[in-house]
C-alpha cells in the first residue's frame, strides 16, 4: 500500500524559509516523477513543482519559481521542497502527489493525474 507522509509545515514570518519533506513507502520510489501541489481554503489545487524520477530535471509553477527548490533522495524514498522568501500568499496546505504513470513528470494539479496523495502539511506565513 502506497503511503505518502508530508512534514515540515510550520508558522513562519514573511521572508522566512521552510523545508517540506514527503516520506514515501510502498512504491518503487525511484521509478516515479513526483509533484508538490498546494491548496488554499476554499480554492482549487495549484501545482507547485515537479521532479523526474532520477532527480535531474525539475519544473516550477509561476507562483513559486525562483523561491522554491524541489529535490529527492531516492535511497531514502523522500521528496523535499525547500521554500524561501515565503509570502503570506504561500499560506496553504502542501501535498506531495504520485503520478499515475511511471517515468513522467506531471505539470498539473488535476486530481486525475495522480493516484496517491499525502495528508498534507500546513504552511502559515504571518508576522
Amino acid at each position: 500500500q502506497v503511503q505518502l507522509v508530508e512534514s515540515g509545515g510550520n508558522l513562519v514570518q514573511p521572508g522566512g524559509s521552510l523545508r517540506l519533506s514527503c516520506a514515501a513507502d510502498g512504491l518503487t520510489f525511484s521509478s516515479y516523477g513526483m509533484s508538490w501541489v498546494r491548496q488554499a481554503p476554499g480554492k482549487g489545487h495549484e501545482w507547485v513543482a515537479a521532479i523526474n524520477a532520477n532527480g535531474d530535471r525539475t519544473a516550477y509553477g509561476d507562483s513559486v519559481k525562483g523561491r522554491c527548490t524541489i529535490s529527492r533522495v531516492n535511497d531514502k524514498t523522500t521528496l523535499y521542497l525547500q521554500m524561501n522568501s515565503l509570502k503570506p500568499d504561500d499560506t496553504v496546505v502542501y501535498y506531495c502527489a504520485k503520478p499515475v504513470s511511471k517515468g513522467i513528470m506531471v505539470y498539473d494539479s488535476a486530481r486525475s493525474a495522480y493516484d496517491h496523495w499525502g495528508q498534507g502539511t500546513q504552511v502559515t506565513v504571518s508576522s
